[in-house]
């Protein structure tokens, strides 16, 4: 489909879902809402629907409180994406990366729109706009709204969300990433009504005690390895013993590139049966391929993800190993 056509198909519809991936981050909500709060205002009904739930310090933007959990309603997303008319797909280019909302997309008989910049996209939509150098979804979603022609709708019920996933993405705006069309982007949504450091505030300056003592226990165990790596860990165990919320470990693998002589980052978290890992890297220093290889994962080449189904320390153990043969190639 051409943009012509998926326009007149969006303006025509008598529901319009967004979905977004599993563990919804900044960039995830933040799009999703920025798009929701836009096509609203065209009159439309849209439903944002979620895999799982996300971090209370993205529980403040406009329509935040309307969003569906999948677990927690299946039933009633099921329904709504069996009878949407279009269906978005924000911040995620493989059907496997929404969990449990898979079967009911993929059966839809909805039009598919897909708004992502993750490398290496699968052909699931009818309509594509998929950029790995945007620095975000969110960078994307404004763009596809301007091709639409509803720049002049622009608000700051649709910049903040969008501003909040360029933000969160781009490390606030220090990832390579970050080109001039980002700060393009940015400045037509404050001029437009963002708050910017309201944001900023809201997301960055609303920790918990218990995310900084988090903080402390994993600087405190920090590992280092051949002076270039820096190795973060968190068991279930202390998760539970300081009584951690959902978002309360993000950002936690940046702490990391902050030393000068470090050039990739790492943080596994223990989670039931499976452990989750976090990559970042400096420069020319491909994490994506690296999780690709060793763990199971994918991403960007400066910040990637990945899981091991071995024990936390074997886990550990396989990534020593494999971070000293990828680092001398």
């Amino acid at each position: 489909m051409n943009l012509s056509t998926i326009k007149s198909k969006i303006l025509a519809s008598k529901l319009v879902s967004i979905v977004t991936h599993h563990n919804p981050d900044g960039d995830a909500i933040g799009s999703s809402l920025g798009l929701a709060n836009l096509l609203k205002k065209q009159g439309l009904r849209v439903e944002v629907i979620v895999p799982n739930t996300f971090p209370l310090f993205l529980n403040w933007m406009h329509g935040v409180s309307q969003i569906l959990d999948y677990e927690k309603s299946s039933t009633k997303c099921d329904k709504l994406l069996a009878s949407s008319d279009v269906i978005f797909c924000l911040d995620f280019n493989a059907t496997h990366r929404i969990a449990g909302v898979q079967k009911a997309v993929i059966n839809s008989e909805a039009a598919k729109v897909m708004i992502d910049h993750h490398l290496e996209p699968d052909g699931f939509c009818d309509y594509i706009m998929s950029d790995i150098s945007a620095s975000s979804t969110a960078e994307l979603v404004h763009k596809f709204i301007c091709e639409l022609g509803f720049q002049n709708d622009i608000d700051k019920n649709i910049g903040e969300p969008l501003y909040c996933g360029i933000m969160t993405d781009t490390g606030s705006f220090k990832f390579p990433s970050t080109s001039a069309n980002t700060h393009d982007v940015v400045s037509d949504l404050i001029k437009r009504g963002t708050d910017n450091a309201k944001v900023h505030q809201l997301v960055y300056d609303s920790s918990s005690i218990a995310r900084l003592k988090l903080i402390g226990h994993c600087l405190n165990k920090m590992e280092i390895i051949e002076n270039r790596v820096t190795v973060f860990s968190l068991s279930e165990e202390t998760h539970k013993n300081l009584q951690l919320k959902k978002g309360d470990n993000e950002g936690i693998v940046n702490y990391g590139l902050s030393i000068k002589t470090i050039d990739v980052s790492v943080f596994f978290r223990e989670d039931k049966e499976i452990i989750k890992i976090s990559f970042r890297s400096k420069g020319d220093i491909d994490v994506n391929q690296f999780a690709r290889t060793y763990f199971n994962g994918g991403g960007h080449k400066n910040a990637a993800g990945g899981m091991s189904k071995e024990s936390l320390n074997g886990t550990i153990k396989h990534f020593r190993n494999s971070i000293k043969i990828f680092l001398s190639e």
